[in-house]
């Protein structure tokens, strides 16, 4: 276990975020389904994307690292019998790798560290085995699971209200189906970026889907065509360093797509319109510090950035109100009560609800310590409230980091940031 000791500074200077980690998956996944070589560029080794290569492999796909990226072969997918994946803290790991595995008919049994064995999985162990696969838990527990069978094709009805993992695991699964299938949604559809960023890797592979009134028709049959991949730039991470710019000091970007289907694009919308300046130029955003005013947001399309918003909630003149969150009780930590606690613990006043929190601007930063949950999200946006703090701030679970974004403390002391991580031993 580690924690970070952190002084307040004013943040100037230059990063370049790491390559984004839910593109990466996509595009592991993708060229590890497709027969032949792909090489997969741009990919920051953290805990998550090592779950997911690594399950790649155990299903049959040729994994071979190169220096910044992988070369993938998928010719030999799925010609495992069985395979134990263990997928560590990553939810996506799990829920893509679920249906995908199940098409391919692979019996596995899945495990999880952290609170993944505990988030929920029913909604698509119920469809899968409406289609054809045998799942059993313990009942109490999402993890261990194993699956059985093959999966069939046909009609998949969901809430889009659950998460969008669910549906790209789908989106990824089906078009390997012998039957044509459908997913048909039933709610309205939350955090469709990640469901945007989907479809555009899978086009990239030349799969084939078809949009269709609440949902999609996806062929079977299909193959995978493989196809060389530059992972880009991180918007999630990005918001860390935009918002530490915004908060007080200016701050530069570098290696985003101004185009991305990333959902968490986002948060450039979000500092304009609290008052914060950005500007681009080529690949670089900047973000300069103004004052600001407060906000509201509906978190259903971006719930990865409820932490850091929150912290530039409490830099904001009025209250921000962050509503339709209630699904960030389910992340590595119950994220609406972790992100409250560590507001209030440096002197910010919180309203919480069961689906929202109201930041109270206007006041201080306080000193103080901070419980980092194990989850990297709260310890990276409370690293940037540490800037304006008026005395040291002291964050447990610092080695969360990993799961994510392995070098966050290396960026954060470039932009001028004060960051001592001490091994508890």
């Amino acid at each position: 276990m580690k924690k970070v000791i952190l002084s307040p500074a004013t943040p100037q200077g230059e990063v370049r975020v790491p390559p984004s980690k839910s593109a990466a998956h996509r595009a592991i996944l993708c060229a590890a389904l497709s027969r032949g070589r792909s090489v997969v560029d741009s990919l920051d080794l953290s805990a998550d994307i090592l779950a997911t290569l690594r399950a790649a492999d155990l299903l049959g796909a040729s994994v071979r690292p190169q220096p910044g990226g992988v070369i993938i072969d998928g010719t030999h997918i799925f010609q495992a019998k069985s395979a134990e994946i263990h997928c560590g803290e990553s939810g996506s790991t799990l829920r893509f790798l679920v249906p995908i595995a199940a098409a391919g008919g692979v019996a596995c049994t899945f495990t999880g560290s952290g609170r993944l064995p505990e988030r929920p999985l029913d909604p698509l162990l119920s469809l899968l085995r409406e289609h054809g696969v045998a799942c059993e838990t313990d009942g109490v527990h999402s993890l261990p699971l194993a699956i059985s069978g093959r999966l069939q094709g046909g009609i998949f009805q969901l809430p889009g209200d659950i998460s969008s993992q669910y549906i790209t695991g789908l989106l990824m699964a089906l078009p390997l189906c012998e039957e044509d299938s459908e997913i048909r949604l039933t709610t309205p559809l939350q955090s469709a970026g990640y469901v945007d960023l989907t479809l555009q890797m899978l086009s990239s592979f030349s799969v084939r889907i078809e949009k269709i009134p609440n949902g999609w028709r996806i062929p079977g049959g299909q193959s995978y065509r493989a196809h060389n991949m530059m992972v880009e730039g991180d918007w999630s991470a990005a918001a860390f360093f935009l918002a530490a710019g915004a908060m007080g000091g200016e701050v530069s970007v570098r290696g985003l797509n101004r185009r991305s289907m990333q959902g968490d694009r986002a948060c450039k919308a979000i500092l304009t319109q609290c008052g914060a300046h950005l500007r681009w130029s080529g690949d670089t955003l900047t973000s300069k510090a103004f004052p600001l005013s407060a906000f509201q947001i509906d978190a259903s399309q971006i719930p990865d950035l409820v932490p850091i918003l929150a912290v530039l909630g409490a830099c904001c003149a009025g209250d921000t109100y962050i509503y339709n969150a209630s699904r960030l009780r389910l992340k590595e930590s119950d994220r609406l009560e972790s992100t409250a606690a560590g507001l209030e613990a440096l002197g910010i006043p919180v309203t919480q609800t069961a689906d929202s929190l109201t930041i109270h601007g206007g006041h201080a930063i306080r000193g103080g310590t901070v419980d980092g949950y194990n989850d990297h999200r709260i310890v990276m946006a409370f690293s940037v409230a540490a800037m304006r703090a008026d005395d040291t701030v002291i964050i447990s679970d610092a080695q969360s980091v990993r799961k994510s974004y392995p070098s966050f403390f290396e960026d954060y002391r470039k932009i001028g940031g004060v960051a001592n991580v001490v091994d508890l031993g």
